[in-house]
Formats: C-alpha cells, structure tokens, sequence
C-alpha cells in the first residue's frame, strides 16, 4: 500500500536493515555493496519470464520458479492489492546468493485459477496457509524459508506456527498477523477504526459492488495511502494491476476482509482456525520488518515480539519506506531472507 521513493536510497538499506538486529543472530551487517544482480529501477521493466503452472489442492497455481531446483527454496508471498511483481528486484537478488525462488500468486490472483466451479471461493485465512502447503507437496518441497507481508506475511505466519516441520524460516513484514473473529469482535481506538475503512466498505453490497467496478482505482489508492512516500509509477502499477482481472479476485477479497467479523469459513477449516484463536507461538527462526512510513494498519513491535520463541530479531527500516516493503526497499528485505536463512551478509 505506497507513493514517494528515491531510488539511490534502496542502496543504504541493506545497511540499516542489518545493525539493528545482527547482536540477535550472531552475523554480521549486510555490507554496503551492490547485491549481485543489480535490481532494476521501478518502470525500468523489471518483470518475471513465462510462468509455470501445477495442480494443488483446489487450484491451479501460476507462480514463478527461479533459480536451480537443487538450491535451499525461498518461497516469497504477496498480499492485497498487490502481486508477485512486489518481489521482481528480490528474487534475482536472492538468486544471486545461491537460492531457488518460489513466487505464486495467491488465489484469486493472476493466472491462479480454481480447477473446479464448484469450490467456494473462500478467502480466510486458513484456506490460504494451506494452499502453500498444498504447493509445497505439489513442487515436492518439504522445507522451505518463507517470506511475505500483508496476506503474504499473515499466511506465512500461519505455516511457520501450525506446520513449523516445513518452515525452514521466517521474514514477516509487520510481525505476527494472526487473527481470529474473536479477537476482531474488540473495538479499536477510533484512529485505528479509520485505518480500517476498506473492512467496513466491503461489509456492504455497495462496497462489493465499487470494488468490482473500480479495482484498479481501489488498489491504486490503498498504495498511495499505505506507502506515502513511495513514487511509483504509471507503468509499475499497471503490471501488478492486470492480477485484479482474475475473476475471482473480489470474490475472495470481500471473503477474506468479511471474515473479520461477518463471513463464516468452511468448515473444514474450522480446527485450524481453532488452533490460530489461541494465537500460537512461533517457534521457527525470524526477523520481522517494519517500514517508517507504514500508512497500513500495523500492531507494534513490542506486542507481537513474545510470539517469537525462538531466535528472533526486529528490524526497521527508514527512507520514507511503507506497507509494500519488498518493492520499496528490495535489498533490506532480501538481505533479511539471507540472513535468517543463514546466508550472511548481501554480497
């Protein structure tokens, strides 16, 4: 969610992005050298190649898979309104450093499509942690580092607490998102309520209906709220914007924010969103990341850091950096990757 970014600044990032968590993980600050390859500029037409497509569980699944098959797998997770281009200056970074990375587009995106009409387009949470479980047995990936933000980071979140045997690691941007209808029935501060306004929009037939007009409009002004000082482009939103004419997009977009306090899930779902409402621990290796300039809904460091028992470190990154962190500062997100994974320092 985004809008006023220099460039030249993503070249200090990886710098700030180490010191403040590198006493927790034992490494060393990622240098202040260029990453290898250098990521391309915002509008410069940075972009995947053809997609691959593969059957798991209830979809056919589009995604990227990047880098050599025997390599240690990243898989990198998007979120809303946003889509896998998010992580088109990662994963050549992250390649460069000897990993393969895995990128789909969640349902309801892109070319993901359902394999039957007949499945409920559902987007609750649970039903998105497993469709990544789903992927991984589809790939023949056991273990994988995982890494995301917004939906992204709130399904890996999920994987790395209920099935932590398949999470090698964990980058989260803005910490530990797992939620429950319970929880969400608390009122908030009404500051906090106005963050909120698309759940309340998209509580009624009209705001189903806007969404369904004006996505692209809709997502262009969620980036602009969500990352202030973010200065895409025409032609960068465009290229993520085409994932919105999936046409299940809305459908699991109203699905997914309805479930905050409205929509029921299926309910063969229903014990692990059990297991979530008891906001379980995590107990893989972590680093979350914040952005200073988040314009998103964010909870603060300080009350999600228990969530995290194993080792585990927070990172801030600064330079007017907002919600849509792996595409505004690239190489402080894929330094995090390299570093939970145990990679060292961005070389």
């Amino acid at each position: 969610m985004s809008d006023t970014l220099v460039h030249s600044r993503r070249r200090l990032l990886s710098v700030a992005a180490g010191t403040l968590a590198a006493a927790s993980f034992g490494i060393a600050a990622p240098a202040a050298a260029e990453p290898k390859p250098a990521p391309a500029k915002a509008g410069e037409g940075a972009a995947f190649g053809p997609l691959d497509h593969i059957a798991a569980g209830p979809l056919n699944v589009a995604y990227v898979d990047a880098g050599p098959k025997a390599s240690p797998v990243v898989i990198l997770l998007h979120g809303w309104p946003y889509d896998i281009h998010a992580f088109a200056e990662v994963v050549p970074i992250l390649v460069g450093n000897g990993y393969r990375v895995v990128v789909p587009y969640l349902r309801g995106y892109g070319d993901t499509r359902f394999l039957s009409s007949d499945t409920i387009r559902n987007g609750q949470q649970a039903a998105l942690a497993v469709d990544i479980i789903d992927l991984m047995d589809a790939l023949k990936i056991e273990r994988a580092h995982l890494a995301g933000f917004d939906w992204g980071a709130r399904t890996a979140d999920i994987i790395a607490a209920l099935w932590p045997q398949r999470c090698l690691s964990l980058v989260s941007v803005s910490g530990y998102l797992i939620g429950s209808q319970a929880a969400n029935e608390t009122p908030l501060p009404p500051k906090a309520e106005l963050q909120w306004w698309y759940q309340y929009y998209f509580a009624t037939e009209r705001g189903r209906a806007g969404y369904d007009k004006y996505r692209a409009e809709f997502a262009r002004l969620i980036w602009q709220l969500a990352s202030p000082h973010w200065a895409f482009d025409d032609a960068t939103f465009a290229r993520s914007a085409a994932a919105f004419d999936n046409p299940d997009h809305v459908a699991i977009s109203i699905h997914n924010y309805r479930r905050l306090g409205l929509a029921e899930g299926e309910a063969k779902y229903d014990e692990l969103e059990r297991k979530l409402a008891t906001f379980p621990a995590i107990a893989v290796p972590t680093i979350t990341l914040e952005g200073d300039a988040n314009g998103a809904p964010d909870p603060p460091p300080a009350s999600y850091a228990k969530r995290f028992t194993v080792k585990y470190a927070h990172r801030l990154i600064t330079g007017g950096i907002g919600h849509n962190l792996p595409q505004e500062a690239p190489q402080a997100f894929a330094a995090a990757i390299i570093d939970v994974a145990g990679g060292g320092a961005v070389r």
